[in-house]
């Protein structure tokens, strides 16, 4: 059990907050609905699939635009990764979120992974985003150690956990300890798959991720303790 700090509260928690959708049939309609629903719960940003760009994001809109990349498989050829991450900037994007290739991690080709890294980095240069999606249910802690030193190596902003897609599951605490142990103050990480409730975001946070990949975030963050109140987590 967490105690939740006074200052996570809702809308500090919500400034933490990729708010997520990327299921295969989300529509333009499902889409303005996501971003409305950011606006009003202050999140971050919103996180889409490339094909629902550009956006149409009002003027007054303190709000990034993240897109994926390579998703979710990672199976893709480098310089598609990064002819797709270049598209999506040009249409406006803000951030990409770009997965690797986990059998190459897998197979112990780290030097290949930091390749591919490298190639997306290279098509979308600072101020730009860049966050790795590394997959980390399915490596062990060697390989998610290795990884995130390809992805810091390759100029990565961020190492994430999950697609959230991956049987294997989404994020959990040790991962994002681990990969914050990792990359220390070289690069952020990204929580991701499976952080539904306040509880979850709270833990998350305390681990060293600063950012949160989230779908639900209307409930996640119905879920904070009002303020003045103790509340355990």
């Amino acid at each position: 059990m967490t105690t939740a700090s006074p200052a996570l509260d809702a809308a500090s928690v919500a400034r933490h907050i990729d708010h997520t959708l990327l299921k295969p049939e989300a529509t333009t309609a499902d889409v303005t609905a996501l971003v409305a629903e950011a606006i009003e719960l202050g999140t971050y940003s919103v996180c889409v699939s490339p094909s629902m760009l550009p956006l149409s994001l009002p003027a007054d809109a303190h709000l990034k635009v993240a897109v994926v990349c390579g998703f979710p498989s990672g199976k893709h050829h480098g310089s598609i990764k990064a002819a797709e991450a270049a598209l999506a900037i040009a249409q406006g994007a803000d951030e990409i979120d770009m997965v690797i290739d986990i059998g190459a991690a897998k197979a112990g080709r780290f030097e290949d992974v930091q390749a591919d890294i490298a190639a997306v980095r290279a098509s979308i240069p600072a101020p730009h985003v860049l966050k790795v999606i590394i997959e980390s249910a399915a490596l062990t802690d060697a390989e998610i150690v290795a990884v995130c030193e390809a992805a810091v190596a390759a100029g990565a902003d961020f190492v994430k956990t999950s697609t959230g897609f991956h049987p294997a599951g989404g994020a959990t605490v040790h991962a994002v300890r681990l990969m914050k142990q990792t990359v220390g103050d070289r690069a952020q990480v990204k929580a991701s798959g499976g952080v539904r409730s306040f509880a979850d975001a709270v833990a998350m946070i305390d681990a060293g991720a600063t950012r949160l990949g989230v779908s639900g975030s209307a409930a996640l963050l119905s879920g904070a303790t009002p303020a003045g109140s103790a509340g355990s987590y």
